[in-house]
C-alpha cells in the first residue's frame, strides 16, 4: 500500500497546511482565553478568601462581645442587694437601733438569696415570707412579730414589713 502523491497537488498541500497554521493559531487563541479566565478566576478567589477571613474575625468579635453581654446580663438578673425596711416602727415607739437589729436579723435569715437567679427568688418567694413571719424578737423585753406588706424581687430583693406585738 502506497501513500497518495499529494504533493504533485498544491491545493491539498495549501489545504493541511491551513489546518496545521490554524491548529496552531486556534490552539494559542485557547491558551490565552484560558489563561486570562483563570487568572480572572484566581483574583476572585482570592478576594473571597479575603472576605472570608474577615468575615471570621468579625465573627468571633460579635461571639466574644455577645459573651461578655450575656454575663452581664446573667450578672443583672441575680440578686445583687437586699434591703429590709419596717415601715411602722415609730407606733411601737422603738428607737433606730432597735429597727436596726430586727432588719438585720432578718438580712441574715435572708442572706441566701444573695446572688440567686430572679427565677429561684420568685419562685420561693412563699419560703421567704414564712421565714421572715414565723420568727420572733425580743426587743426591750417585749416580743414582735412582722408582718410582709410588699415584696419586691429584681436585681434588688426589697422586702416592707410592719412590726406587731406577738
Amino acid at each position: 500500500m502506497r501513500i497518495p502523491p499529494l504533493y504533485h497537488k498544491p491545493a491539498w498541500q495549501r489545504f493541511l497546511a491551513g489546518m496545521a497554521i490554524g491548529g496552531m493559531i486556534s490552539w494559542f487563541v485557547f491558551l490565552y482565553i484560558f489563561g486570562e479566565w483563570h487568572e480572572k478566576y484566581s483574583k476572585e478567589i482570592k478576594l473571597q478568601k479575603e472576605e472570608i477571613a474577615e468575615l471570621r474575625n468579625d465573627k468571633k468579635i460579635w461571639q466574644e462581645e455577645f459573651k461578655e453581654l450575656n454575663n452581664k446580663n446573667r450578672a443583672q438578673l441575680t440578686i445583687q442587694d437586699i434591703k429590709i425596711k419596717i415601715i411602722n416602727s415609730d407606733k411601737y415607739k422603738l428607737d433606730s437601733y432597735s429597727v436596726y437589729v430586727i432588719e438585720n436579723e432578718i438580712n441574715d435569715d435572708i442572706h441566701m438569696m444573695m446572688a440567686k437567679d430572679l427565677d429561684t427568688v420568685h419562685k420561693s418567694q412563699d419560703l421567704i415570707k414564712k421565714i421572715i413571719e414565723n420568727k420572733i424578737f425580743k426587743v426591750n423585753e417585749k416580743r414582735y412579730r412582722v408582718e410582709v406588706k410588699v415584696m419586691t424581687i429584681y436585681t434588688t430583693l426589697s422586702v416592707h414589713l410592719e412590726i406587731m406585738l406577738d
